[in-house]
Parts: structure tokens; C-alpha cells; sequence
């Protein structure tokens, strides 16, 4: 019997390559990585501290309300975005920011959010703008009363936070000591208060209490991490 006769099969072409990424694309790429850093509220609000000055984790979870595994899961992401930098000292990791345009970064955030989201808008009105109606003093407005000798400004962050650099000049009245020390505070000058950036509210809050007690007071429009980027006097860095 003759043998069955097996149908030829055409070879299958090669695969063709697949095609290497544009540099205008992987460049894309790694900008959405760092864009992917940004977008958590957790990690802001750790950038946030982080630009008072270096934090340890352990610093950085007690002042976020995170648990110590969270919050270093956080800044691994940061720093795979290198938004943030480590330093090992024993058993503990220290992160500061990788550079001070982060700042930048997170102030353009800000700017594009009061502009074009209406609920950030209603927030700052309704939140932040009822305790401090009066327009806030510009930077280089206050440094030049602070050298006239015509202001008192207070630093009201947490001490750690103000030995790492503060305004030039500035006591540190914690928010939290703020009725306990108004005594070592002139009555006859007015006072400025800031805190940790445009949306902090201890500064607010600050201003609101010294209005109560009698005092003449704003707060810096902005805090140290801008006045510092400004390229302003700091004492104690």
C-alpha cells in the first residue's frame, strides 16, 4: 500500500521585530513615573514634612498618622521616582528631598488646583480664608521689617522642625504653647506668624488666637521651605 502523502506546511514567516521605543516616548515614560510619585495625598503630605528638613521614618509616620510599614512603602515609591533621597545611620533610614525642585513641583500643583478645581477653591474659602481675612505679608516685605525691628515673627512648627532652619529672627512659639508664651510677646509690635507653606493652618490658626488676645498679626504668605528656596536668610540650618 502506498504511502499516505503529508500536505507540505508552509513555514511561518519569522515574527518581525517589535519595534524599539521613540526617546520622545521612554522620555514620557519616566515622566509618569514621577507624576505616579506625586499622586498619593499620602506621599504630598510626606514631601510636605520632608521640606522642613531630613526626617527619619519613624519621624515621618508619627507626624503622618501612618503606620511605620506604610509610610516607608511611600517613600520607596518616592524614591524610585527620585523625588527623595536615604541616608542609613545604624538601624534607622533618614529621607530628604532629592532636590529642591520638588518644591517647585508641588507649588505648580498647587497653583494649577486653586485655579482650575473648584473644591480646592471652596476649601481654601471656606476653611482657611474665615480665620485670616487680611492679605498675607509677602516675604521680602517682612524681611525687610524684620531688619527695621518693626515685627515680632514666630515660627509655631514643632521644635525639631525650627532647629533645621527657621525665618532669620523668628522665635519658636509652638501653636500648642502659643496662650502659655503670648507674656515674651511685644504688645507694641505686630506680629507675623508662619508655619510649614501656604496651606499649612497652624499659621492660621496662629493669627486667629493673637487677633483674640489683642495683638496686630498676619501671617507670612507662604512658609519656610518657599523662603528658603527664595534664597532668603535662615538661622539655625
Amino acid at each position: 500500500m502506498p504511502k499516505a502523502r503529508i500536505p507540505h506546511r508552509a513555514s511561518k514567516p519569522p515574527p518581525e521585530p517589535i519595534p524599539e521605543k521613540a526617546p520622545k516616548q521612554a522620555l514620557f515614560e519616566h515622566l509618569a513615573l514621577i507624576a505616579r510619585g506625586l499622586a498619593s495625598a499620602a506621599r504630598l503630605e510626606l514631601l510636605d514634612f520632608l521640606a522642613q528638613g531630613e526626617r527619619s521614618v519613624e519621624d515621618l509616620a508619627r507626624a503622618a498618622g501612618l503606620s511605620i510599614a506604610n509610610t516607608s512603602k511611600h517613600l520607596q515609591q518616592l524614591k524610585g521616582a527620585g523625588l527623595v533621597t536615604p541616608r542609613r545611620d545604624g538601624k534607622h533610614i533618614y529621607y530628604t528631598l532629592a532636590d529642591a525642585r520638588v518644591l517647585d513641583a508641588i507649588a505648580t500643583l498647587r497653583l494649577l488646583a486653586e485655579t482650575h478645581q473648584e473644591a480646592v477653591a471652596q476649601l481654601i474659602a471656606s476653611y482657611l480664608k474665615q480665620r485670616d481675612a487680611l492679605e498675607p505679608i509677602p516675604a521680602n516685605e517682612l524681611l525687610a521689617r524684620v531688619r527695621d525691628g518693626l515685627v515680632t515673627v514666630i515660627d509655631v512648627r514643632p521644635p525639631q522642625e525650627y532647629a533645621q532652619g527657621h525665618v532669620v529672627g523668628a522665635l519658636n512659639v509652638p501653636l500648642d504653647q502659643l496662650e502659655s508664651r503670648l507674656g515674651e510677646l511685644p504688645q507694641d509690635r505686630e506680629v507675623v506668624a508662619y508655619c510649614r507653606g501656604p496651606w499649612c493652618v497652624l499659621s492660621f490658626e496662629a493669627v486667629a488666637r493673637l487677633r483674640d488676645a489683642g495683638f496686630r498679626a498676619r501671617r507670612l504668605r507662604d512658609g519656610l521651605p518657599e523662603w528658603r528656596r527664595a534664597g532668603l536668610p535662615v538661622d539655625g540650618a
